[in-house]
């Protein structure tokens, strides 16, 4: 499909901001990984705090690589299925508030005015130009969903009882449930945050911001998964040289995930005495019954390439393994989605294990939990995100992979690393290693009193695969950034790898239209936030003065401590 150039430049724009910026993101997650071995006894490093360097990581590599790309894939994706372009100056519009906003997050990150983690929870207080950079650029990728909607209500008229494509269908729910999940963390950051960084209030309702935090925090997750999502359901049996098993599936997976993703968040609130416990209790059962679309996902994608597998002449109970295209420099987008779907079953069974209550509180705020989430949005998301850049750069630019051979070896060098960082972050999370911690200060430090000798195996394992990653990450930015700098050979057209179904059940009207889906997902969010938010607002505490991430005591006690002896001095 041939499309206009502003929407070629946009998407460029889109993808390559992102992928440039992730160079910043993966340089710190190499540093975390050396701060928490103890090779560096310092807070800092070449000018940068420890907890300076894990907000940029987090908040580049989380947020705005997730943001941006999700938005380009959007694009490409629904005017590819509907031969239609989006809205040209919305769709700009969208870019330069992300764009801002980026910039002006940015800025206040590496001037060290917003070291804040990812999750930018109070009492952590940020300049607040962080709280409005993020708000652009949450406003902005709002502003695409309004004009994919207007197209795919203008492509429904034209086609009224044509199924929806499967990929329009999880574009337009994935940004639904960014848009629901967003609204809670606005208001946290709107409402609460900016005018208390601001001054003009003085403390927070830590528990009301947490609550809305996690309400986005969780269902983000899903917004990070979605388009590898995608890729899985209509790419993936086309590139093994199959087709997909069944398209119902999908649907059923897709919608799953509109009614669960967003009302789960308050799991991540089990440690937290505010959150009465059958509120806990409920919110438990609901993260359980997320896994559901997953596990439906998992058995459509097996039968797929089963399916294909013996297309190719396999034989034997597993014996498809062998027969797929995984060394094709050709299909080198197969290699980055089955690369993220092997680390995908293990960044879902240790999310259970984070669902359950009990098992939660063994392995909460330790390193087990960053082990976990390494496992999802460092794995199927991350490698379907770099994957699709490279490719949807290459056929909309005309232009050869750069280095194709090196290209196809990234994502399984990269699968490589994952295990070995992740294994050694669970192992030490089981043993009490704490997460978000400088461990090189304390706690691997020989001199330090705190010394704990039994953590030194599992952050050197972590630091090993931090290096292979970072290795893997090397090789990729020389294949994109080569692609970028070569010249065209090809003509220069969006083309996406289409799947066909082997079980194209019949059009179900309930699986082709979103409205009850809204209505129901309305009904669980009110059901589960509700008594969450009225505990939230009842049990608030006295509210928070200001920390900083390094220091237990709060900024205005420590600046009383310092003055005190200077008035004692005066008297």
């Amino acid at each position: 499909m041939n499309v206009s150039k502003s929407l070629k430049r946009l998407i460029y724009w889109e993808l390559g901001i992102p992928i440039a910026m992730l160079s910043i993101g993966i340089y710190h997650g190499l540093m975390q990984t050396i701060y928490r071995s103890g090779a560096i006894h310092e807070s800092k490093m070449a000018g940068l705090d420890y907890y300076q360097g894990l907000t940029l990581h987090g908040v580049i590599n989380a947020v705005v690589l997730t943001t941006f790309f999700a938005v380009a894939f959007g694009h490409a994706t629904m005017a590819f299925y509907l031969k239609r372009e989006p809205n040209k100056a919305n769709a700009w519009i969208s870019f330069w508030l992300m764009t801002v906003g980026t910039v002006m997050a940015a800025w206040a990150m590496i001037a060290g005015k917003a070291s804040v983690l990812y999750t930018f929870y109070p009492p952590l207080k940020a300049h607040p130009l962080f709280y409005l950079g993020a708000a652009l650029l949450i406003v902005g990728s709002w502003l695409p969903l309004f004009d994919w909607a207007r197209m795919y209500r203008a492509w429904k008229r034209e086609h009224p009882t044509t199924k929806t494509p499967l990929a329009v269908l999880g574009t337009l729910v994935n940004f639904i449930i960014w848009f629901v999940c967003t609204l809670a963390v606005a208001y946290e950051v709107l409402v609460l945050l900016l005018p208390w960084a601001m001054g003009w209030t003085q403390t927070v309702n830590v528990t009301l911001a947490r609550t809305l935090f996690w309400f986005f925090g969780h269902a983000l997750v899903y917004f990070w998964l979605l388009p590898a999502y995608i890729m899985f359901y209509t790419m993936l049996p086309k590139l093994a040289g199959g087709k997909l098993f069944s398209d119902l599936a999908g649907r059923i997976a897709l919608f799953g995930f509109l009614l669960l993703s967003v009302p789960v968040g308050v799991h991540h609130q089990f440690g937290d005495p505010t959150i009465t416990k059958g509120v806990k209790m409920f919110q438990g059962f609901l993260t359980y019954g997320v896994a559901i679309p997953s596990f439906i996902t998992a058995f459509t994608i097996a039968a797929t390439l089963e399916y294909a597998g013996r297309r190719r002449g396999a034989r034997g109970l597993l014996g498809f393994f062998g027969k797929l295209p995984y060394l094709d420099p050709k299909r080198f987008l197969f290699a980055y989605l089955i690369a993220g779907l092997f680390l995908f079953i293990f960044g879902g069974v240790t999310g259970i294990v984070n669902a359950s209550y009990q098992l939660n509180n063994v392995v909460h705020n330790t390193a087990w939990m960053p082990g976990h989430f390494h496992m999802t949005v460092a794995g199927p998301v991350f490698l379907a995100i770099i994957g699709m850049s490279v490719y949807l750069y290459s056929r909309m630019s005309g232009k050869k992979i750069f280095l194709p051979r090196i290209n196809v070896i990234v994502p399984y060098l990269w699968v490589i690393g994952i295990l070995i960082f992740s294994t050694g972050l669970s192992w030490g999370g089981l043993q009490g290693e704490p997460r978000r911690t400088n461990l090189g200060l304390t706690y691997l430090n020989p001199e330090h009193p705190l010394y704990t000798p039994e953590w030194v195996p599992t952050t050197l394992m972590a630091v090993c695969g931090g290096i292979i990653m970072t290795v893997a990450a090397v090789l990729f930015f020389i294949v994109f950034f080569g692609t970028i700098l070569s010249k065209r050979t090809a003509e220069a057209v969006l083309e996406l790898p289409v799947s066909e179904a082997l079980h194209d059940e019949k059009r179900i009207p309930l699986f082709d239209s979103f409205r009850p889906w809204l209505v129901t997902m309305a009904v669980i969010l009110v059901l589960a936030y509700t008594p969450a938010l009225f505990d939230a607002s009842k049990n608030p505490g006295k509210g928070a003065p200001r920390f900083t991430p390094d220091n237990p005591a709060p900024i205005e006690a420590t600046t009383s401590a310092k003055l005190a002896p200077a008035a004692v001095a005066k008297q």
